[in-house]
């Protein structure tokens, strides 16, 4: 069953034009005008100075992109103390404003130990379980907006992902991108052997498609939101905007503008800055190193063998998932329900809450074992 909404094709961009410079005048000696001594030299430091910050900047854009495309060695860290003391402030008051989880865990797996949280109750223990994979620089607390519809209807277990902010602990590198579904069935394995609802946003999409892909016994149906590299590349223009939100170092203002920017909501007032989520999110993306290998969108082959029930929705504007190519892909799936919501920018599980849950729940509802 595929349910089509075409989202709108990204404007073509327009290169900025360049004026010549008008040719400069000559005075005799009856002019009263002094003449200005070197009057090139103005222009010439500004097109030297203009050079070398490109230089500068390029060299940042080019250690930044392959950070960000190929992942640094290592495990995941935070730069300095004082970065993590401010992410964990915003993290803490951003889980607040959750549910209280009926029960925390702290789970040793192959790569390092996963904090899972747990929401349940005694009329829901018995269905099949939801489990919640963030994006990048997100974590458990970017479910905020959708908890509370979720865990009243199904058990509810939600991760933050190893190798990126949040209360995971990384312990060995991953090597490769698909390694990140082993720890996830460790997840899987401890709290809900008979499989899941997986469910994953923007880059968590990626790995769980890549968990569904190699255990598709457990992954009852899979679910992808605005899904990154995994149907389809994202436009240049918003993978432009990504890693400079993911630079370190740049003024907060750039920051805020590329957060902006990919999230679709405007960043305009002390209230803003000073909200919990805005917070942890712009504290991870300033402070944490992330060290997690960059995915590839799903072959032809590999989108064949995800045959489970699949439900994709995708943002109808400045979408990080790829645009028509992903809403065409995603519908190439063997068992697909795509949408495309209206309104949504990359930030959809946030933008469509209060409509989304209950929508998936049917989707659940109708794929129960």
């Amino acid at each position: 069953m595929v349910k089509r909404q075409r989202a709108p094709s990204d404007g073509d961009s327009v290169p900025p034009t360049r004026s010549a410079d008008s040719a400069s005048s000559t005075a005799t000696p009856s002019t009263a005008r002094r003449r200005p001594r070197h009057p090139g030299r103005g222009r010439r430091i500004l097109r030297w100075l203009g050079t070398g910050l490109l230089v500068v900047l390029a060299g940042i854009g080019l250690v930044a992109t392959w950070t960000f495309f190929a992942g640094p060695p290592g495990v995941g860290h935070f730069r300095s103390a004082e970065g993590r003391s401010d992410y964990l402030s915003a993290y803490r008051d951003s889980m607040d404003r959750l549910p209280e989880p009926t029960d925390t865990h702290d789970l040793r797996t192959s790569h390092g130990t996963i904090r899972v949280y747990e929401w349940a109750t005694d009329q829901n223990r018995g269905k099949t379980p939801i489990l919640l994979v963030p994006g990048r620089a997100s974590g458990v607390p970017m479910w905020m907006d959708n908890l509370e519809n979720l865990a009243g209807e199904r058990r509810v277990l939600a991760f933050d992902a190893l190798g990126d902010s949040g209360l995971s602990e990384q312990a060995v590198p991953f090597e490769e991108f698909a390694d990140q579904a082993r720890p996830v069935d460790d997840v899987v394995s401890a709290l809900a052997p008979e499989g899941v609802h997986l469910v994953g946003h923007s880059f968590g999409g990626a790995v769980a498609s890549a968990y569904a892909h190699q255990y598709p016994d457990r992954t009852v149906t899979l679910t992808l939101l605005d899904p990154v590299f995994t149907l389809a590349n994202p436009s240049p223009e918003m993978l432009w905007w990504s890693v400079v939100a993911s630079l370190p170092g740049l003024p907060e203002a750039w920051r805020e503008a590329a957060l902006e920017r990919i999230g679709g909501a405007e960043i305009d007032s002390e209230e803003d800055r000073g909200d919990p989520m805005t917070r942890m999110i712009t504290a991870a993306t300033a402070h944490y190193q992330a060290a997690l290998p960059q995915p590839s969108p799903l072959t032809d082959d590999q989108l064949e063998r995800l045959d489970m029930p699949a439900y994709v929705a995708l943002a109808s504007r400045d979408s990080l998932a790829g645009g028509q190519a992903a809403v065409e892909r995603a519908e190439s799936l063997p068992d697909s329900t795509v949408k495309v919501w209206p309104d949504t920018t990359h930030s959809l599980p946030m933008q469509a809450a209060g409509e989304l849950e209950p929508e998936l729940l049917r989707f659940f509802a109708d794929q129960d074992r």
